[in-house]
């Protein structure tokens, strides 16, 4: 499975409004590019993205910043996915070089069809409360509420 650094920093700065969710408090962009070693200026893409899906809210002013507008726990990784990356059921298409009517073809595009739902499955079932939980694990001065 390939992720791309754009879906790693929308999760990475979905983790730092996750932290905050329960105070309300905007978090700047700066303050995730700089902590993270994150591109400020992809940063502002990202999350005008997940603003546009209504994930994020943005606050202008000298107390502004970007909130999570969703519970942590019911945010999943796999509906992040889709929003940076777009639906991966539309990818779910399987293709191959070798003649369709093949046995052996179509053995492996049920195998890789499998892989792909219980990769689905999981990355549904991790949502950015658990994330958030093992984020604080390694760091508990990082991720503070």
């Amino acid at each position: 499975m390939k992720i791309s650094a754009k879906t790693e920093y929308a999760c990475v700065a979905l983790l730092e409004l996750a932290a905050r969710y329960e105070s309300g408090e905007p978090v700047r962009i700066r303050k995730i590019a700089e902590r993270h070693s994150v591109p400020a200026r992809f940063l502002v893409q990202i999350l005008l993205q997940l603003k546009g899906a209504g994930i994020v809210e943005s606050t202008r002013g000298a107390a502004g910043g970007y909130r999570l507008v969703v519970p942590p726990d019911s945010l999943s990784l796999g509906r992040v996915m889709d929003i940076i990356e777009g639906n991966r059921d539309d990818r779910e298409a399987m293709v191959s070089g070798a003649s369709p009517d093949s046995p052996a073809v179509k053995a492996l595009i049920d195998a890789w069809r499998g892989v792909h739902r219980k990769e689905r499955e999981l990355l549904e079932s991790i949502t950015f409360g658990r994330l958030l939980e093992d984020a604080r694990r390694y760091d508990t001065a990082m991720y503070y509420i």
